[in-house]
């Protein structure tokens, strides 16, 4: 099988891999001349994945054309801010028969889209799938035992991922919960970076089990008052990718968390924030418009948002915590 993947972060590389060890054939896109040409030289992005060498059969391409001629399933694996720009270069390169895997999370600022609203803004199709899980991808890149979440209302589609990137150590689950597996890749970002304002600020782990238990009923709500399933909050991607990035210090969101709640120097914190993206900053804004766009009641987000962006105490969190309904 044809694998195009658009994007060659971390996570894309990570995909790579794993399509790689399925006997696929692999062309990977990227915007940026400089990026190809380490990745052709070096066969490693020293920056994201440093360490993980990528095999010298899997093509790098700045030519989207070239990247997804013949492809029989295109990867969407780059940053949520650049989902549009993607997805408007791609509807001239695509064909009615090729599958489409968005790996991208994240709620686009303004008009408040996910992913997949993005995307189908562009493209008319019904071969789209989303997967989303507890996945680093430096675990992936290990070769540890990972599970994943893959949405989709299209058999074919769902098939075809399955036997591309379903291995012995990559478990996939399905479901036509799109949406709900969108908000919870999305939403859980921005909950990670809270997570870790509680670590940093020396609360133990049960004060944390509090927090993620709050959280998860908060999604669930907000999973059904979206159009979405309620039960996709126990899934890989509800469940799990929550548990992982609001407990783990390798996460990005909740290593922001932590240098906010242990009150780390201010060009410290300037220095992560502007070297290292943080896809929860980003959902943060989108999640605090759509939530008054369509009227839902989420108080955990406006805390958050008034500690990011108003400078609110951090000990209001735990206040929250113990007085919320």
């Amino acid at each position: 099988m044809n694998i195009s993947i658009l994007g060659t972060g971390a996570y894309g590389l990570a995909l790579s891999l794993m399509f790689h060890r399925n006997k696929c054939h692999i062309k990977m896109w990227t915007k940026f001349d400089e990026e190809k040409n380490m990745l052709v030289e070096k066969r490693e992005n020293t920056r994201v994945l440093p360490g993980v060498k990528i095999p010298d059969d899997i093509v790098f391409t700045t030519d989207m054309k070239e990247a997804v001629s013949k492809a029989d399933l295109i990867v969407i694996a780059v940053p949520a801010g650049f989902v549009d720009s993607v997805s408007s270069e791609l509807k001239y390169c695509i064909t009615k028969e090729q599958h489409i895997c968005i790996a991208s999370k994240g709620i686009e600022q303004g008009t408040c889209s996910f992913v997949y609203d993005i995307l189908t803004r562009y493209i008319s199709s019904d071969n789209i799938a989303v997967i989303s899980g507890p996945s680093f991808a430096v675990d992936i890149a290990s070769l540890c035992p990972i599970g994943l979440a893959l949405a989709t209302s299209n058999k074919e589609t769902e098939e075809l991922i399955k036997k591309t990137l379903q291995n012995d150590y990559l478990k996939l689950r399905t479901t036509d919960d799109i949406v709900g597996v969108e908000l919870c890749g999305s939403i859980k970002n921005v909950i990670a970076i809270a997570a870790g304002i509680l670590d940093g600020m020396g609360f133990p782990e049960s004060t944390q089990a509090m927090f993620i238990t709050e959280s998860l009923n908060d999604i669930k709500n907000l999973i059904h008052a979206l159009g979405g399933n309620r039960n996709t909050i126990l899934s890989f991607a509800g469940f799990g990718d929550l548990l992982l990035t609001a407990t783990s210090s390798k996460s990005r969101n909740f290593r922001l968390g932590y240098l906010i709640g242990s009150n780390a120097p201010k060009g410290e914190l300037d220095d992560y924030m502007n070297n290292t993206t943080i896809e929860g900053l980003y959902t943060l804004k989108s999640i605090y418009k759509l939530l008054r766009d369509r009227k839902v009641d989420m108080p955990i987000i406006d805390l958050i948002y008034d500690i990011i962006y108003k400078d609110r105490d951090v000990n209001d969190l735990v206040k929250f915590l113990i007085e919320k309904d």
